[in-house]
Order: C-alpha cells, then sequence, then structure tokens
C-alpha cells in the first residue's frame, strides 16, 4: 500500500513524496527526469521492485504536486540532486540505491560524485556523462564528447515550438505525441496508454499547465570527470537502443566514464517507459541492487 507525506526541503519549498513496499526492506530511490512528475515512474515498474526494495518515488519542484515557484526562487539545476538527498534525510535513510532516468540520470550521477556515502548503488538511464574523458570507439577511435550525437531531428522540431495554451485534451496530444517521439519507434506504442498516464498525472498536479523551470534552470557546473572515474559506488548504466535524447554511443561511454559500471541493454527500449519495458527493466535493477 503507497503511503504519501510532503517533505520541506528549504523554507517555503516541500516536495510531495511516494513509498511502496515494506519500510524494513532495502531503500530504493527513483528520480525522474525533467519536468515529470514522480508518477511518471509508472506502476508497472514501481511493483516489481517494491516486491524486494522500500520503493521512493517523488515530484521535483515545479513538478506535480510539489512547489511551483522557480520564477520566484530560481535554482541551479544541481539543486534537484541536493533535494534527493533531502528526501533520504526525510525518511531517515542513510544510504539507498538510486536509480535516475534522464534529468534524473544526471542528477544520479552528481550523486555518486558528490554524495558516494549515500548510495548503495546507482542505476542510469536516458542520459549523457557529466565527464570530460572522450568516447572509445570498439575500433579504439577516441572520439570528443562533443562530437557524440545529439537528441533526435524530431525532438529538436518538437522542443522548439513555442509554448502554447491549449486546453486538457489538447495539452493530453500534445504530451502524447512528445511520448511518441521519445519512445523511439522500435517498440508498438500505444497511445492510450501513455494518455491515460498523463491523464492521471494532470490529477495528480490539480492542473495540466506544462512545466518549463527546469530547462530555465542554470546547467552550468555539472562536469564531475574525476569523481566519477574513481568512483566506488556500484553502477548500472542501461543502455536503450531507440535511445532519441542520449542516442547510442552515450551509454557505452557512460559505462566507460563511471568506474566499474557494467552495462546491459533492454532490447527496443527508448527514452520512455511502456509496458514492454517494465519487466526486463526491473528484473536488471533487481539483479544488480542484489549484488551491488
Amino acid at each position: 500500500m503507497a503511503r504519501e507525506r510532503y517533505v520541506d526541503v528549504e523554507p517555503g519549498v516541500r516536495l510531495w513524496v511516494e513509498e511502496h513496499g515494506d519500510p524494513g526492506l532495502p531503500p530504493l530511490l527513483l528520480v525522474m527526469g525533467a519536468q515529470a512528475s514522480g508518477l511518471t515512474w509508472p506502476d508497472g515498474l514501481v511493483e516489481p521492485l517494491a516486491a524486494a526494495h522500500r520503493v521512493i518515488r517523488y515530484d521535483h519542484r515545479d513538478t506535480g504536486r510539489s512547489t511551483w515557484a522557480f520564477d520566484e526562487r530560481p535554482y541551479p539545476l544541481a539543486r534537484l540532486a541536493e533535494d534527493a538527498v533531502a528526501v533520504l534525510d526525510a525518511f531517515g535513510v542513510e544510504r539507498a540505491h538510486v536509480v535516475g532516468m534522464s534529468l534524473g540520470g544526471l542528477l544520479t550521477q552528481l550523486l555518486i560524485a558528490d554524495h558516494p556515502d549515500r548510495l548503495l548503488s546507482a542505476t542510469v538511464i536516458g542520459t549523457a556523462a557529466l565527464s570530460t574523458t572522450p568516447y572509445t570507439a570498439p575500433d579504439g577511435t577516441r572520439i570528443p564528447v562533443e562530437e557524440l550525437p545529439g537528441p533526435s531531428a524530431d525532438l529538436l522540431g518538437l522542443w522548439s515550438r513555442p509554448a502554447e495554451e491549449r486546453d486538457l485534451e489538447g495539452e493530453l496530444d500534445d504530451r502524447v505525441a512528445h511520448w511518441r517521439a521519445l519512445a523511439g519507434g522500435v517498440l508498438p506504442f500505444d497511445p492510450e496508454w501513455f494518455r491515460a498516464q498523463e491523464r492521471r498525472i494532470v490529477a495528480h498536479t490539480g492542473h495540466h499547465a506544462p512545466g518549463t523551470a527546469h530547462a530555465r534552470a542554470d546547467a552550468s557546473g555539472l562536469v564531475r570527470t574525476e569523481r566519477l572515474a574513481a568512483t566506488g559506488v556500484p553502477t548500472l548504466v542501461v543502455s536503450a537502443p531507440a535511445e532519441p535524447v542520449a542516442p547510442p554511443p552515450h551509454a557505452r561511454h557512460l559505462a566507460q566514464v563511471i568506474r566499474g559500471a557494467r552495462l546491459v541493454e533492454i532490447p527496443g527500449m527508448g527514452h520512455a517507459l511502456p509496458p514492454e519495458v517494465h519487466a526486463p527493466l526491473a528484473q536488471e535493477i533487481l539483479r544488480h541492487t542484489e549484488t551491488a
């Protein structure tokens, strides 16, 4: 049974947090991507993880039921990693397994680098490395980080459109179109499944206005090359072959720059969590947390 509460991370800023599973099990913190509610972690993935873990998911500030106040209280993107630590503190968790996707994967790298004493293990999904170390291709060629591929043209086109006010159904249409582009086009795409998920997130949030805070937050000072290369945190990097945000070989690059990282591939996966990936992804995360 899910248990909800609010966590004050600084004066005037509260985060909505939800806990699943037996509180006596090893804790596992789920860190979602930019402008995404914690409910973007689907129940179909949370439930198998909660069979072995005390699973904690939460809304970043400026998402879901957490405080929306970026215009009054701007913050650097790195502050969101400190919010994750504050959530662990509020639950009395000294060390946790952490799973981060997209922006959550960047934040998980910051936790690996800056708070290794708080992590039992890390799993990183759908993101680029916070490292300046070149990528070494299978043939031995060294490729500078700035020459690795960026997001797909479809996504860049969607992201470049000016923000518009839409009614609820129009906003849901837009979100489903975004998920279609994020999904990568390999696995079957069920628009009604994504629409139902987004409708639930809108009901949870209390409005359907899209957030923009994380895109406007200061993203400087995130590189952690040396600390990632020296870490002792057991790290799993999930490779998604249809990933359109941080396309291959970004996952392989991540596995190269994080000391001791292990790479696994989820066939057909893109930058989304449709039902088809829940079982294989949960299996790989649980295998990692069990052996970490």
